[in-house]
């Protein structure tokens, strides 16, 4: 087995979410084809350097960008991110930096989550997890766009009684009224300008410290690390894999 490739015990875990295979049609073997996208992602290497025990690039590149297109590595990872107690939900965002590759769509047309901003062109990662530093949301943005902005979509499906711990970035009237109106808490604090400052737990709000350690085991995968697809639904197809890779290594302590 290669550096990067899954574990049997990996493989048993993603098997059975992924989909069936057509009747009468064969399908080139589903681990050989998803070690591939892992050793590109971990590397950072071009589709077309990939290892020939993978099989041909194209196979491998295609099965990719069709599954990313039909939404199904999103559907794996939230199958995964399902099993999450989600009793604590810690909120943050990490700016990516776009590629000169990642450029070039046409005038007019959608942004793909590509902004610009102090560093050049870039995109955010927004993301929440769990106590333990599981992913159970991601969403992308431009790299400008205020933190705020996506929080609301982040916490859509927050469960009652769950705490929300985040940054000064998502101190707004908008998301306090959301989390309450959930049925769930918040530990945010109060940006310096305001008038009225909340008292928040101290104690508490120390242990936001898995969705920092969460976006530093993200950026192992190189092809996170820096952006080099065009499309979002590409790169977030790849941020949802990688995601995948940390469920599947922590599976056992959430069964």
């Amino acid at each position: 087995m290669a550096r990067f490739d899954l574990s049997d015990a990996e493989w048993a875990i993603i098997e059975p979410l992924l989909p069936n295979r057509p009747r009468g049609v064969a399908r080139v073997d589903d681990r050989r084809v998803l070690n591939g996208i892992f050793y590109v992602l971990r590397t950072g290497s071009p589709w077309r350097d990939l290892p020939e025990r993978y099989g041909p690039h194209t196979t491998v590149y295609n099965r990719f960008n069709r599954w990313a297109k039909a939404g199904v590595w999103l559907r794996v990872f939230e199958a995964l991110a399902a099993r999450s107690p989600r009793s604590m939900a810690l909120i943050d965002s990490s700016i990516i930096r776009a590629h000169q590759h990642a450029a070039g769509a046409k005038k007019g047309g959608p942004d793909n989550a590509i902004g610009r901003s102090r560093g050049g062109l870039s995109t955010k990662i927004n993301a929440v997890v769990d106590e333990r530093g599981l992913p159970v949301r991601l969403i992308l943005s431009p790299g400008q766009q205020h933190d705020s902005r996506a929080a609301g979509a982040l916490l859509a499906d927050l469960r009652p009684g769950a705490v929300v711990i985040g940054d000064r970035a998502y101190d707004s009237n908008a998301l306090l009224t959301l989390v309450a109106d959930a049925g769930g808490q918040t530990c945010i604090p109060t940006p310096r300008y305001r008038k009225q400052q909340r008292v928040i737990d101290v104690e508490l709000y120390r242990q936001r410290n898995p969705v920092e350690r969460f976006f530093n085991k993200l950026k192992h995968f190189c092809r996170i690390a820096a952006r080099y697809d065009k499309l979002a639904s590409n790169f977030l197809a790849a941020v949802a894999l990688a995601a995948i890779r940390l469920w599947t290594r922590n599976y056992e302590s959430t069964t």
